[in-house]
């Protein structure tokens, strides 16, 4: 699915909790259950049965839980987990099925991952989706509150620099001296930092402003900035204004989208097999939406992000050629490169301090999640 972190806020209002339904388990959530009941910090073998392949018209599979599980009562569990822009995942739980958890989800929304992450270190939240941008500012600061313990693997599209439509622009190179926008702390300044480098200039080469994305695209639709660096849903708005593209993150960024957790979530086993069980629910959400339910997506995406529906149906698409969405435990590939990110900031001179970005990396749900998602386990 199409990953920003990414979208502006279009539909920022935070949404209605996912309701629960009469308490069913899946069979991966027993599994995380029995490994949760031990002490956090083992990362023991976990089962790896899988379930066989449904018709494509079918609904993914929850099923009875296993005896390991019925002692930890998951109804009086809410989940606070943040998303950006628009409630994305929230819409794809419910088209396939599976928003009936056993214990509530609330689905916040907010414009970038960088409020997510205050949310989270000030307790609003239990758990976040970011790039893995906001992370290493974070930990620049306070020490945080929260740990990466999944990636999400998603698509690098639209992440994008745009011109506005009477400024002349058409490159990257043509940037020195001009005003130009970006959202801070986010995908955004980073892959403009790595383009503007790529085409023989430094930061300090251009006029930078600070923008939120919503704010960005009124900025520079009206000309007070000549150019944008933004992504997602602000990206479909402004090229609907007439911008244009100029510069893109697609084979800059990761495509690593982490999930980060409370460190109060963590210490809680009933929420951290509630988190779990969530994350092997979107999951199958995702390889539900691949299995032939694009267009349905496609329609939700459209109804949410005000956009036709052949055109969110067609970067769907995209993105998932591009990068089939799934969750993927224990990424440790994905520490190096959020490593890259946290360096090329040091060398910017926009962080405080130097962050060792595996300082906020836990295995403490490795082994559950493993258990919950044994199709990409290890990929």
């Amino acid at each position: 699915m199409p990953r920003q972190h990414p979208h502006p806020p279009l539909a920022s209002r935070p949404t209605p909790p996912v309701r629960t339904g009469s308490r069913p388990r899946t069979a991966a959530l027993a599994g995380a259950l029995a490994a949760l009941v031990l002490p956090l910090a083992a990362c023991g073998s976990s089962s790896n049965d899988s379930s066989k392949a449904a018709d494509s018209d079918a609904k993914p599979s929850v099923s009875a839980a296993a005896d390991a599980a019925k002692d930890i009562d998951l109804s009086s569990v809410t989940l606070q987990v943040g998303q950006t822009g628009w409630a994305q995942l929230q819409g794809a739980l419910k088209l396939a099925g599976l928003d009936n958890t056993p214990y509530k989800v609330k689905w916040p929304v907010f414009p970038g991952g960088d409020k997510q992450l205050q949310a989270l270190q000030g307790g609003a939240l239990d758990a976040a989706l970011t790039s893995d941008i906001p992370p290493v500012f974070a930990a620049a600061g306070p020490a945080p509150k929260w740990r990466v313990v999944a990636i999400e693997r998603n698509s690098t599209t639209l992440q994008n620099v745009l011109a506005g439509k009477n400024s002349g622009l058409t490159s990257i190179a043509q940037l020195k001296g001009k005003k130009v926008g970006y959202v801070p702390a986010t995908t955004a300044q980073f892959f403009l930092y790595k383009l503007l480098v790529q085409n023989g200039l430094q930061w300090s080469d251009i006029d930078a402003v600070q923008l939120t994305p919503q704010a960005g695209v009124a900025a520079l639709s009206s000309g007070s900035v000549d150019a944008l660096a933004t992504y997602g849903t602000s990206v479909i708005a402004l090229k609907q204004k007439g911008a244009t593209v100029i510069g893109s993150g697609e084979d800059i960024l990761s495509g690593n989208f982490p999930w980060e957790a409370s460190t109060a979530l963590l210490a809680d086993p009933a929420k951290s097999a509630a988190l779990v069980d969530l994350l092997g629910r979107v999951d199958k959400a995702f390889a539900y939406i691949r299995d032939g339910h694009e267009a349905d997506f496609a329609k939700v995406t459209a109804d949410a992000t005000v956009q036709p529906v052949a055109q969110a149906l067609s970067q769907l698409q995209a993105n998932e050629k591009q990068t089939p969405s799934r969750i993927v435990p224990g990424a440790a590939d994905a520490i190096a490169k959020e490593q890259d990110v946290a360096d090329t900031f040091a060398q910017l001179g926009v962080l405080p301090k130097k962050v060792d970005v595996a300082s906020y990396w836990t295995d403490a749900l490795t082994a559950s999640l493993t258990a919950a998602i044994p199709a990409t386990a290890a990929k």
